[in-house]
């Protein structure tokens, strides 16, 4: 697993006005000076948690689990973490249905012997990125928003920890697939050379919010506050990434949701609550 920033980024590029009133680092005992280390490079002002109880807005949070995003204030849902190597996402790789998954027939894994390098411009927490390495493609991960990034990088930094310690060569040799990138996207694509086109890029755009008659997770509902809905502009990702992609673009949406850019894709892969387009652009080998 790599971690980089792109040529000439800088952490102070990113908007956080509109934030920093409402967004601080909150550290338990023994880990302050990761803490400072953190308010330091994102600008964030930086309090031990014992304080958060009279606070609003969101904080992360630095403990001895590593980092989690966590709402402030009275009846607030629990932390939002980046986790490979237990729970839901141990549980995926283990009995998830490998190559016969919705998302692993998109991206072109069932093709017999295809180890596709996949481009994965809308990173978020990484489960899908995850999956995809999991089941062999060597996966690049970007990611825009400083936060998410952290929240990323650190729960791949846990599960190698996790994996070197539990000498778990099957998740060593996954995260050896990851490659994570904190860049725009749209940047990202553009500064690609010709030899380093992705043989498939994927694309999950921040769904919209349900109305009132659905739920929505608590880990949408924090990045719906933190990151904002249009952060970057996706029907113009589209029309980039076909024209970058080797082989095919993948398209993540709501089963009900209209194509991106209002571009029909060549077929699309539809379960019960997600669909995958897919823009094929040639023949895979």
């Amino acid at each position: 697993m790599a971690v980089r920033l792109t040529a000439g980024w800088s952490w102070s590029w990113f908007p956080f006005s509109k934030m920093t009133n409402s967004l601080f680092i909150l550290y338990r005992p023994g880990f302050e000076s990761r803490a400072g280390l953190l308010s330091d490079t994102l600008g964030l002002q930086c309090f031990a948690i014992t304080a958060s109880a009279s606070m609003s807005g969101m904080g992360l949070v630095v403990d001895e689990a590593g980092l989690a995003l966590q709402q402030l204030g009275p009846k607030a849902p629990g932390p939002v973490r980046c986790d490979f190597s237990s729970g839901a996402a141990r549980h995926r790789r283990l009995y998830g249905g490998g190559k016969g998954q919705d998302i692993a027939k998109a991206i072109g894994l069932s093709h017999k012997g295809f180890k596709p390098r996949v481009l994965d411009l809308t990173a978020g927490l990484g489960r899908d990125g995850f999956v995809l390495a999991s089941l062999g493609a060597q996966v690049t991960m970007v990611e825009r928003h400083p936060i998410v990034f952290a929240l990323l990088t650190d729960g791949l930094s846990r599960a190698r920890e996790s994996a070197e310690y539990e000498a778990d060569g099957e998740l060593l040799g996954i995260l050896d697939r990851i490659h994570a990138v904190h860049s725009e996207s749209s940047e990202f694509l553009e500064n690609l050379t010709a030899d380093q086109s992705p043989d498939v890029i994927y694309l999950d755009p921040m769904f919209p919010p349900r109305d009132k008659s659905g739920k929505v997770k608590k880990e949408m509902q924090l990045f719906h506050q933190l990151v904002g809905m249009g952060a970057e502009d996706s029907d113009r990702l589209l029309s980039l990434s076909l024209q970058q992609a080797n082989y095919r673009v993948v398209v993540k949406r709501p089963a009900h949701a209209p194509f991106l850019n209002g571009r029909e894709p060549g077929y699309s892969l539809k379960g019960k609550s997600t669909r995958f387009d897919i823009y094929p652009l040639k023949k895979l080998p």
